[in-house]
């Protein structure tokens, strides 16, 4: 009996897109009139997802999705911003909306978010509590009774908790 060969699958998330990435598909959703949210950037074997999400006063509709997708493939065709295949996803950011800068922590200050690092922080990854503040790059939370200093940056995915 031979060898038989081993293969591992890698799959890596990582949770915002590059800087480049965000600015160009920011330039094309802004000049539609709708907010960029956020993008992700999900690398697989053999492919990528990238999902973007959108936002406007008014709320998003599938047409509105629809109408950011077209451009943006449009934009990536020329751009070519991604080697290999990928699939493209347009979304709003629904009720667990993510978080995914400074800003955005800031805005929903005295809300619930679930919150999972890249690392573990006092031997914890995963969080679920209540955005206190923010100062800089770093996020204040209170989870069960207890504040947390988080990094933004190493923030792997971060989302509103609905109030429902």
């Amino acid at each position: 009996m031979g060898r038989w060969p081993i293969f591992y699958l890698l799959v890596r998330k990582m949770r915002a897109a590059s800087h480049a990435l965000q600015k160009l598909v920011e330039s094309v959703v802004s000049a539609m009139g709708y907010e960029l949210v956020g993008v992700e950037h999900l690398s697989r074997a053999g492919s990528a997802l990238i999902r973007i999400y959108i936002d406007q006063a008014t709320g998003i509709t599938l047409d509105d999705c629809e109408k950011v997708s077209h451009q943006v493939s449009g934009v990536f065709e020329v751009e070519d911003p991604i080697t290999g295949p990928y699939t493209l996803e347009v979304s709003s950011p629904g009720l667990d909306r993510p978080l995914f800068n400074a800003a955005q922590f800031a805005r929903f200050v005295g809300r619930d978010a679930r919150v999972r690092l890249h690392a573990p922080v006092e031997n914890r990854r995963n969080f679920r509590g209540t955005i206190i503040s923010v100062s800089g790059e770093a996020v204040r939370m209170a989870v069960d009774g207890v504040e947390f200093a988080l990094q933004i940056g190493d923030v792997e995915t971060a989302n509103l908790v609905p109030d429902l």
